[in-house]
């Protein structure tokens, strides 16, 4: 009876534009990564640096809860990272037992770059849209991010991902 579409194929609709504007941002997200001149990272060694950056000096275990992740396989991580020079492990003054993670310079300016090429990318994308789509962007972007990230939300994973990437 009323001319608008029902709500569930108004989220249809959005879930579907939303998957296609992930897709393409991967793809924007991809080519800023390659163009950093430290090599490519992994998804997963990328997670790692973002979550030190993060939290400078956590151990192995916290990551490995931040991250949701097993031990071994971020300790794994860590290795590659560390070998590379993107990552040291120092012992904790709190705990001999422990090691806490943190950037090494290196891996602290390849997330710099790394952000400034990405900003960069979707900034002439967005600079090339209409003002008024732009401010309907930052409102729905603003939006979607606080519904993903409230407490009782299945957003455990969006409160992750948020918090390291």
């Amino acid at each position: 009876m009323g001319l608008s579409p029902e709500p569930d194929r108004r989220s249809r609709d959005a879930a579907h534009a939303g998957s296609e504007f992930i897709e393409l941002l991967e793809v924007m997200w991809e080519q800023g990564r390659e163009a950093v001149p430290t090599g490519p990272v992994s998804p997963s060694q990328l997670r790692v640096l973002y979550a030190l950056d993060r939290e400078e000096g956590i151990n192995l275990r916290m990551l490995s809860e931040a991250l949701k992740s097993a031990p071994p396989s971020v300790s794994r991580l860590c290795d590659r990272l560390q070998a590379t020079g993107l990552i040291e492990r120092t012992p904790s003054p709190v705990s001999r037992r422990e090691l806490e993670l943190r950037l090494t310079s290196l891996g602290r300016a390849y997330l710099t770059d790394l952000r400034k090429r990405r900003e960069g990318i979707l900034m002439a994308t967005i600079d090339a849209m209409p003002p008024k789509a732009r401010r309907a962007l930052l409102e729905g972007l603003r939006a979607f991010r606080d519904v993903a990230s409230a407490p009782g939300q299945d957003g455990d994973d969006a409160r992750t991902w948020r918090s390291v990437g």
